[in-house]
């Protein structure tokens, strides 16, 4: 259903039904964002709460969507939502200090294996930079995999406003040559991880695709899924950290 006739009732006559019409039309594409971040941040936080969050994105992205341009309001929203959701989070700083500390140390073990030999090392050479057994490594791996998401997600928001899948054409003048450097930084990043983790990142991020669907997909565990994420997020950091 086009929705220009009402896009022109608020923005030029000014309609506060309109308004509304447009938030209840597009409040599904906050509950698919919601559903997904749900799931990344393993359910940690609440669903309404990320509800609620993004539909203050939602709204602020229907007052300053400009529809005269050439951009899509979805993929406009989409990163408004988003944005919204993450910032509520972290005013909230839910994440341990403990989690935190443990997916630095993760970092600091792969920068220093990447200056070592670049990215192509193992997970016993992982474990044992953190002094860690294999199945421990696993362990450790899946218990900080849902701050690797969070992390990320941060460091683009903080800097740009960014979606990791966003088109920097898509953003304000102001922002879209910072866009453009983050983007170009991010494709270079992925495209030196080893090819399972660079499948799991093109998978997830834009096919979106869940952990389980891209099990079946590589035909291995969502568990082990979720541990290459973990990996090949902590990779894009190093990169990205500078």
């Amino acid at each position: 259903m086009s929705m220009d006739k009402t896009w022109i009732n608020y923005k030029d006559k000014h309609d506060k039904s309109a308004k509304d019409e447009l938030i209840v039309h597009y409040v599904e594409l906050v509950k698919i964002i919601s559903g997904r971040l749900y799931t990344d941040y393993n359910h940690h936080v609440e669903y309404d709460d990320l509800v609620s969050y993004g539909i203050l994105g939602l709204i602020d992205a229907i007052e300053k969507f400009d529809y005269t341009k050439n951009v899509k309001f979805e993929t406009y929203a989409n990163i408004r939502i988003r944005g919204a959701i993450i910032d509520q989070l972290r005013n909230l700083d839910w994440v341990p200090r403990s989690l935190r500390h443990k997916y630095k140390r993760l970092e600091e073990a792969m920068d220093m294996l990447h200056n070592e030999g670049g990215s192509d090392y193992t997970d016993f050479e992982l474990a044992d930079k953190l002094e860690m057994t294999i199945d421990e490594l696993g362990r450790f791996l899946s218990e900080v995999s849902t701050f690797s998401i969070v992390s990320l997600e941060e460091k683009f928001e903080e800097h740009v406003g960014f979606d990791i899948k966003a088109d920097y054409k898509d953003f304000e003048p102001e922002k879209s040559l910072d866009v453009k450097v983050m983007t170009q930084l991010l494709k270079e990043g992925i495209d030196t991880l080893p090819e399972r983790e660079r499948l799991i990142i093109s998978l997830y991020y834009y096919d979106e695709l869940t952990y389980k669907e891209i099990a079946a997909v590589l035909g291995i565990s969502e568990s082990r899924i979720s541990q290459l994420h973990t990996k090949a997020i902590a990779r894009l950091q190093n990169i990205l950290k500078d």
